[in-house]
């Protein structure tokens, strides 16, 4: 680490906590209006709103993106705020900071205030629903096979305890199409299907699900719709007016760009007489549902602010141009994959069935050790995946890639599998 690197982390850690943050971050306000048809100038602009340094490739948004320096600013100067008077009167403000963030997310899903609860990821969103849907003996869940724990083995667990029926619907590779899952789903349900629950994007190989059509055939035969937004939400400009589900959950850390440990729940209103909440405590939500899901005692409401910051950061962009942005990226990296001899690519090339996901077998190197040669070597960051269900090194990038990333790890994967790691 040079001496620069070093400054930086001292800045960036809080090492010298009476630095303006401005000195430190970067500011929205210093972004350009988004043009008609953004160029690479542009998404560089976009790029140095954050603080990672510029040798870094980040490509893996499907797990953790960084937040950018409009969020950071916000969180450290609230944070500072709260802990120099933490004061119900000075507090008061945060109070109306979070309620300002439910705003932000109605708008930015189009649905109501009285329709979010801010929760602490979709872990927890997906929890609240599995559990508080009332199951009885004889009913039955549909999921499909591949599916986030939190959305998968959580409905499995409660099954145990309440005694009601899973079913997985299999989810062939390649992607098979959304009129196969439309179907398959229509075939499975049964009087005693109560509940359909589906990730949007999956997060294994970047399967897109059919939401929209999935929640409308639940709703013809009277099922609730839970989607799992871990891998859309901040990433495709999600339409829930549209979309229609009964439930619809999604993380700050992932694609949208914000703090840590925050995340939605949509609970459509005309679901919320059919769930019950699971956790009661003080300082709920002010509106809606929030006032009776979102009694989970004290916030870090800072951090709550600042979501709504990424999510202000992201409209000024244009969340149309984002989802294109990820998905020029993606088709890009899945062209440059495919010219590489010993890959075995899981993801679909076929953009109506995938978005920024992209899982691939790298030959036969060991994946873990080619995962640490990109990032010590090459300055990549990726994710692997191990086991027998499409194992291999997993890419997820997102606006604030460039196609110089694109091609610098595409030749790197490329080096590695000619000369091995």
């Amino acid at each position: 680490m040079n001496r620069r690197d070093f400054a930086r982390l001292l800045a960036i850690g809080g090492a010298a906590p009476f630095l303006s943050p401005a000195a430190a971050w970067p500011r929205s306000l210093d972004l350009p209006a988004t043009p008609a048809s953004p160029d690479e100038k542009f998404w560089m602009s976009v790029r140095d709103q954050f603080v990672m340094p510029k040798e870094l490739t980040m490509l893996n948004a499907a797990n953790l993106c960084p937040a950018s320096g409009a969020v950071l600013e916000t969180m450290y100067r609230l944070t500072k705020d709260m802990d120099r008077d933490p004061s119900q009167e000075n507090r008061v403000k945060l109070g109306d900071g979070r309620e300002t963030t439910r705003q932000l997310l109605a708008q930015f899903l189009r649905v109501t205030p009285e329709e979010i609860v801010i929760t602490r990821n979709t872990s927890e969103s997906n929890n609240l629903v599995s559990t508080g849907i009332d199951l009885k003996p004889g009913d039955e869940v549909l999921l499909t096979a591949d599916n986030h724990p939190s959305n998968h083995t959580a409905w499995q667990e409660k099954a145990k305890r309440f005694g009601f029926t899973v079913k997985d619907l299999p989810t062939p590779n390649p992607h098979p199409g959304m009129e196969y899952y439309v179907d398959a789903f229509a075939k499975a349900i049964t009087p005693r299907t109560k509940v359909i629950s589906f990730t949007h994007q999956t997060s294994t190989v970047g399967d897109l699900f059919p939401a929209k059509e999935l929640c409308g055939l639940a709703r013809d035969h009277g099922i609730l719709s839970m989607v799992d937004g871990a891998q859309s939400f901040g990433l495709m400009d999600v339409d829930l007016s549209d979309m229609q589900p009964d439930f619809y959950s999604g993380s700050s850390h992932k694609w949208a760009c914000g703090p840590k440990e925050n995340g939605v729940l949509y609970i459509n209103k005309s679901a919320q007489s059919k769930i019950w909440a699971s956790i009661f405590s003080a300082y709920p939500g002010r509106v809606g549902v929030s006032r009776t899901f979102e009694g989970f005692g004290q916030r870090d409401e800072p951090t709550m602010v600042a979501f709504g910051e990424a999510l202000t950061f992201q409209t000024k962009i244009g969340r149309a141009q984002i989802e294109k942005r990820s998905r020029e990226l993606t088709q890009a990296l899945l062209a440059g994959l495919k010219t590489i001899d010993g890959i075995t690519m899981w993801t679909s090339p076929d953009p109506s069935r995938t978005v920024a996901v992209v899982s691939f077998q790298p030959g036969r190197l060991d994946v873990r050790k080619l995962s640490a040669a990109l990032y010590e070597k090459d300055h990549i960051g990726c994710a692997t995946r191990g086991g027998q269900d499409r194992p291999g090194i997993r890419l997820s990038p997102h606006f604030y890639n460039s196609h110089a990333d694109i091609d610098r790890t595409v030749a790197a994967i490329k080096r590695y599998m000619a000369t091995g790691v």
